[in-house]
Parts: C-alpha cells; sequence; structure tokens
C-alpha cells in the first residue's frame, strides 16, 4: 500500500466516523423533540379535559395508515403520540340502550339512558271512555329535555343506569339516576326525583371534571292532545268542536303569562326579562319546566305538525338556553299539571292563567282571572249541592243574568225615553236647521223640561253593557275549558258538557254539523230567532228592512258556531236567551214600545206629562 492509498484509507474512515456521529446526535435530537412534543399534547388533553365535555361520535372515525419515512412519517409519528395521549383513559364497554318506568299517584313517566331523558308520561287524571290514560308526548321516539352542554350534545349518548330496576312504584320518594364519562374522565350525572303524590319531578344535572359555560334543554316530541278531536271539518274548515283545543307555547316572564301560537320559528324573551317557567300547553293539561329562581333563558321553538291528523293544530319542539353564570350545576322542576283551577292556583305560580289570561295593559289578567275564578267556585259550589253539571250552568246562568238585569232594565228605560222625544228632536231639527246655537239650545229646553239626561243613553245603555260584557265573556271561557265539564253528562241526551251533543252521527250538515245531528244548536237557533225579534221590535229607530234581516240572519249565525261548541256553552246561551225573551216581555209591558207615530201630548215618560219645548225666538 502506498503513502497516498493509506492517505486516502484514513480521510475515508474519519469522514465515516463523523458521518456516523452526527446522524446519532441528529435522531436523538429528534427523539427528545418528539417526546416533548408528545409531553405537551399530553398536558393540552388534560387542560382541556378540565373545562370541555368530549361526546364519543355517533360513527368510529377512519384514520388513514401512517406512511413511513422522511417528514410526513415524523409527522405522522407525531399524530399517533398525541392520539395515544387524549385516550389515557381506556373507553368503557358499549352500554346498551334500557328503560326506567316509574309510577306514582298523578302520572306514569318512562326514563330513557339514551340521553338519559324523559320518553314517555302518561297523566293519570284524563281517562278517556275505557278508562285508559293518555300519553303526554307527541313522539316518544323523541322524548323530551335533552341536554347540550356548550357544543356537546347529549341526546345521543349513552348513560350508566347501575342496577336501578325496569319498574319503581313510588310509596314515598324514588331518585332515578344517570351517569355519562367522556373519554378524559369528565362526568355528567343527571337524576331524577320523585314523591309519592307530587305533579313536580326534581331534575338535577351535576358536572364533575368540567365546568360548562351554557346548556340548551331541547324537548323535541312535542305535547300530545288527550281529547279526541273530531276528524271530520267544519265552519271555517276547523274540525267539529276544533276551535276549543289549545296548543300552545306558556311561560312566565314575572310580569304576566305568556300564551303563544307561533306558527313559524319563533324567539320569546331573548333581548330582556327572565323566566320562571315555561313549557307546553294543550286542552287540559301542560307541561313545565320551572325553574328554582327566575332566569333570562331564551326559549325557541318550533311548529310541529301531527301527521295523522288534519284538524289536530299541532304541537311545538321547545328549547331553552341560557349560561351558567358560575352556577355549578342545572337543577329545575318538570311539572305534570292536569288544568284544574284550584289546584293550579295552590302553587303559587300563576299557573290558572294558562287556563283564562288577559291583556296586562288594563289590568284583565288580574281582574278578568278573578271573574272567571269567582264564576268557576259559583259552579262547582252548585255542583256541591246538586251533582249535576248541567243543572249547576242552568243555576249559575240565572243567577249571573238576574245580576245584570238592573243594567238591562236601565238600559231599555233610557232608550224608551230618548224614542218619546224623538218627534219633538225633530221637529227642532228642522227648524233650526240653519242655525245650530238656537238647536241646541231648544234640545238642551225640551230635555230639562222632561227630566231627561242626554247622556242617558251612553250612561244607561253603553256603560252597563259593557259592565256586562266580562261577566258573560268569563263565563264562556269557563265553560269551553273547565277541566270539571269533562265527560260530565247533564241530563236526557247530553252525555258530555265538552263536547257537541251529537244524538245521530248516521247523519251529519256538511261545514254546519259535520260531527252528526245535535239537538240543542237547534234550540239556539230557536231561541235566537225569538230573542233578536223582540229586541228588534221595541227599536223604533231601526229600518224594518234591517230588522227583518237581523231577525233571520242572526240565528244562521248562531247555527254555524253553536253546532260545534261544546254543549255546556250550548246550554248556557239557550237559557241566557230564554232569560232576555222573559226579560223584555216583561220589562215592555211595563215600558210599551214606541210604535213609530208622532206621540200625544199625554204620552207618559216616567209618570210625567211630556212638555213641548218653548221655542228660542
Amino acid at each position: 500500500m502506498n503513502k497516498n492509498t493509506l492517505i486516502g484509507s484514513i480521510l475515508i474512515a474519519v469522514i465515516v466516523i463523523w458521518w456516523m456521529a452526527v446522524n446519532n446526535a441528529n435522531a436523538e435530537a429528534q427523539a427528545a423533540a418528539r417526546a416533548a412534543k408528545a409531553k405537551a399534547a399530553a398536558a393540552q388533553v388534560s387542560k382541556d379535559s378540565a373545562s370541555t365535555l368530549v361526546v364519543p361520535k355517533k360513527t368510529p372515525e377512519i384514520k388513514a395508515a401512517p406512511v413511513l419515512g422522511g417528514a410526513q412519517a415524523e409527522a405522522t409519528s407525531d399524530s399517533v403520540i398525541a392520539s395515544e395521549a387524549k385516550q389515557s383513559v381506556a373507553p368503557k364497554a358499549e352500554i346498551a340502550e334500557r328503560s326506567v318506568t316509574v309510577e306514582n299517584d298523578k302520572f306514569i313517566m318512562t326514563l330513557t339512558n339514551k340521553g338519559a331523558k324523559v320518553k314517555s308520561v302518561i297523566v293519570k287524571a284524563l281517562p278517556d271512555s275505557t278508562g285508559k290514560f293518555p300519553e303526554l308526548i307527541q313522539d316518544t321516539t323523541l322524548g323530551a329535555f335533552d341536554l347540550m352542554l356548550d357544543n356537546a350534545d347529549l341526546s345521543e349518548a349513552m348513560f350508566e343506569l347501575g342496577n336501578t330496576p325496569a319498574k319503581i312504584v313510588v310509596t314515598d320518594s324514588a331518585k332515578v339516576q344517570f351517569a355519562f364519562q367522556d373519554a378524559n374522565g369528565n362526568q355528567v350525572i343527571r337524576s331524577y326525583g320523585f314523591t309519592k303524590d307530587g305533579p313536580a319531578v326534581r331534575q338535577e344535572n351535576k358536572f364533575i371534571g368540567f365546568q360548562p359555560n351554557a346548556y340548551e334543554l331541547a324537548w323535541k316530541g312535542g305535547l300530545k292532545e288527550t281529547e279526541d278531536i273530531p276528524k271530520s271539518k267544519g265552519f271555517m274548515g276547523l274540525g267539529g268542536g276544533s276551535t276549543y283545543y289549545f296548543s300552545e307555547v306558556v311561560f312566565n316572564d314575572r310580569y304576566s303569562v305568556e300564551r303563544e301560537m307561533p306558527r313559524e320559528q319563533a324567539s320569546f324573551n331573548a333581548t330582556e326579562g327572565k323566566i320562571v317557567w315555561a313549557g307546553l300547553r294543550r286542552k287540559y293539561v301542560a307541561m313545565t319546566v320551572q325553574f328554582d329562581e327566575a332566569v333570562p333563558a331564551v326559549l325557541k321553538t318550533k311548529h310541529m305538525k301531527v301527521d295523522d291528523s288534519e284538524v289536530d293544530p299541532g304541537t311545538y319542539k321547545l328549547t331553552i338556553a341560557d349560561d351558567f353564570r358560575g352556577a355549578q350545576s342545572l337543577n329545575y322542576d318538570l311539572m305534570i299539571l292536569p288544568l284544574k283551577w284550584d289546584e293550579l292556583a295552590s302553587l303559587n305560580k300563576d299557573y290558572e292563567k294558562i287556563i283564562v289570561s288577559g291583556w296586562s295593559w288594563c289590568g284583565a289578567d288580574v281582574w278578568f282571572v278573578w271573574i272567571c275564578k269567582m264564576l268557576l267556585k259559583l259552579l262547582n259550589l252548585f255542583y256541591s249541592i246538586i251533582p249535576n253539571y248541567g243543572v249547576a250552568i242552568i243555576l249559575v246562568t240565572i243567577i249571573v243574568r238576574g245580576i245584570t238585569t238592573p243594567f238591562t232594565v236601565k238600559q231599555i228605560k233610557s232608550t224608551r225615553g230618548m224614542a218619546a222625544l224623538k218627534p219633538q228632536l225633530d221637529e227642532i231639527n228642522l227648524k233650526y236647521r240653519t242655525d245650530p246655537q238656537k238647536k241646541q239650545a231648544a234640545m238642551m229646553e225640551l230635555y230639562s223640561k222632561n227630566n231627561i239626561n242626554p247622556l242617558a243613553s251612553c250612561t244607561g245603555g253603553c256603560l252597563p253593557m259593557l259592565i256586562q260584557m266580562p261577566i258573560f265573556m268569563g263565563l264562556f271561557f269557563v265553560l269551553g275549558r273547565a277541566i270539571e265539564l269533562r265527560g260530565a253528562p247533564a241530563f236526557l241526551w247530553i252525555s258530555d258538557l265538552s263536547r257537541s251533543d251529537v244524538v245521530w252521527s248516521g247523519i251529519s250538515i256538511p261545514i254546519i254539523m259535520p260531527s252528526g245531528l245535535a239537538i240543542l244548536p237547534w234550540l239556539m237557533v230557536a231561541t235566537t230567532y225569538f230573542q233578536t225579534k223582540v229586541t228588534m221590535s221595541s227599536n223604533a229607530g231601526m229600518d224594518p228592512a234591517q230588522q227583518k234581516m237581523m231577525v233571520w240572519m242572526m240565528p244562521a249565525m248562531m247555527l254555524l258556531f253553536s253546532a260545534v261548541m261544546p254543549s255546556g256553552l250550548v246550554l248556557y246561551w239557550i237559557i241566557g236567551n230564554i232569560w232576555s225573551i222573559a226579560q223584555y216581555k216583561y220589562i215592555y209591558s211595563k215600558f210599551p214600545p214606541i210604535n213609530g207615530s208622532t206621540p200625544k201630548t199625554s204620552s207618559k215618560l216616567k209618570g210625567k206629562n211630556v212638555k213641548d219645548a218653548e221655542i228660542v225666538k
């Protein structure tokens, strides 16, 4: 080996040794960098786990196979290490779907561990004709009260139920607890507390290992109508009597109880106000979420059509959303409320205003609700004496009309007094048609000599009607909505005062009586005809053609409306018509109607001669 060859070999060996040392140092540096990244990823996951709930996806995520070598291999290796760090808590075995049914004196509720939500509610207060109790959730596959925390939707999450039995009958109190744990060890505990005879279910949501910022409760299944709505269409395209079936979003915003019927997506309480309770209502039942204290929650609704019914007004999907603002848990009461006035009023949360409410701007949400309350108490008082709501309706109607009769008498006497002076007034109007001042002076002199107050036509006529109207309207609403009349028979053929008195379903009149032949509407037509005829005959100032039109138009209109009214309402109007006919006949016997001719100078008004005015020249 020559000198040059030896030197070249030594240089090559040095270069190889140097290259191997450099590569080894790079490998150690890369390994240290990967370890540091893995540690940082694990620290970040630990940090996230303290504030974020991770809900498993419905389908597993599909990942690409790693590619070895080069920069891409390093990136893939980093991703795998981070993924392994995130999965430091081993996933549990798959949880099977289970349900728990809890029964107390008021209802039967079924809970599911899929979302730890309410699946079914059967209320015990509204049995059908076969004695079967109705389901309250319109779509039990969707259920009610799904929970979302921030962006984590728990509606499909499977909760642990432990050793909870499938059926629980509450003898004193009971509690059903659901537990969910994510991959990071964070937990959500949802529990439902029951009492033996209470209408409330205590729902508590606790969070372990994290603190959410906001929540959303989703009631996706809606509220089902407990009553059978007639399937045929009636006046104005409505089902027979479906005008008296309700589907509303109801809530108490501390200032008033609101009853809303949106047909499109709507939002309530979004900018101001606080919610005491909120929920859905049907004719005889409501379900609400009642908070421990008023909260600035936002309500969002979406109309939900009932597919198998053309006349059902449908229900709503309801969401309630709010921030936690430092609260460590989410607690509220689920209220299942048959709409019986006394039971609702005893809760002291204004729930009775779900049945009847009024405009707050004029105070009707207080005084009109009070009138309805007193009328219902009177109805129940008579029922306690004579256990027949048909008789109770007749007695209440007679008493109410008896109380308002003095106002009617004053109204008629005032009208008759003005009509007695009409010929003289016509002469004054004609004689002084070009001199308003002299005409006014002559008219005032005529009024004064005959003790007539020119304002009496308003104070004696319109004002009494304004006083009577809230009472009549109150009785109308009470009879149409009182749960006491549900399935209550009266007498003879009237078997249910809350429904039309159909006696033969084999014969129906399209639009007017689509569900079958009823009797009370025809009695309503007859009494309305005679009542209108008696009333119109006293109005000497009305054109005869108009009188004739009204005599026939009013009965026709009442036939259209009364044919689908609950029979309790129709009975009330019939008794009212009979009272009016007798009342007008008696009053006109004391104050004979003016026949339109010019009265003689001996005409009487309140026992005094009607004197001609001395015309001022």
